[in-house]
């Protein structure tokens, strides 16, 4: 099974065994399917064909591309939750400087979408004003503001977080319009949490 379909479920929707298989193919039938025919081309009826499922089937956890990319970028971030990623970049009881803690999450958090199709679908798919983007944006998030804490610690100053948060979705937006490289990012985002901690 896929690294991709052996992720729990977005928290609105609970699937059987089958359900998150087909959900799994599907999800990596959309990277595929993104890499060859780029964002623009991308359809849930050509992800479903890669899938080997039916468009009928697709749309019954998709009814968009937006929410199909958008639940790629989630299920790539959620699994970076793991205890051994939040050993790597630390939590407030880990040496190191806030700083340095920070850009670590902040870094992990810009490269879930490290290839060039999937960052500018991912800028493009999150700002989708559909309910179930809405509530994937939501829940990366807040997933985002818990890891920085958690590496802040609890008493950290909470302007510093919401700074840290928008330098890093203005980082990301610069990237997916091209205006910077995505490689870049995480270098930009430790000068910032250096900026703004120290």
């Amino acid at each position: 099974m896929s690294r991709l379909a052996e992720q729990t479920v977005s928290p609105r929707r609970h699937l059987s065994g089958r359900q998150a298989r087909t959900v799994g193919l599907l999800l990596e039938a959309a990277l595929s399917e993104l890499t060859e025919v780029g964002y623009d081309a991308l359809t849930v009826r050509g992800v479903a064909r890669r899938a080997g499922v039916a468009p009928a089937t697709a749309y019954t956890y998709f009814g968009s591309k937006e929410h199909l990319v958008a639940e790629v970028f989630w299920r790539r971030y959620a699994r970076d939750a793991s205890p051994e990623d939040t050993a790597r970049h630390g939590t407030v009881t880990t040496p190191g400087t806030p700083a340095s803690r920070a850009a670590s999450v902040l870094g992990e958090f810009a490269m879930v979408a490290d290839e060039p199709e999937l960052a500018a679908a991912c800028t493009v798919a999150l700002l989708a004003n559909d309910p179930e983007v809405r509530d994937l944006r939501l829940q990366i998030g807040t997933e985002t503001r818990r890891r920085l804490v958690e590496a802040l610690g609890d008493d950290a100053d909470p302007l510093a977080v919401q700074t840290l948060l928008l330098a890093t979705s203005g980082a990301l937006l610069q990237a997916g319009t091209g205006h910077l490289a995505y490689d870049a990012v995480p270098a930009l985002l430790a000068d910032v949490a250096r900026l703004v901690l120290t």
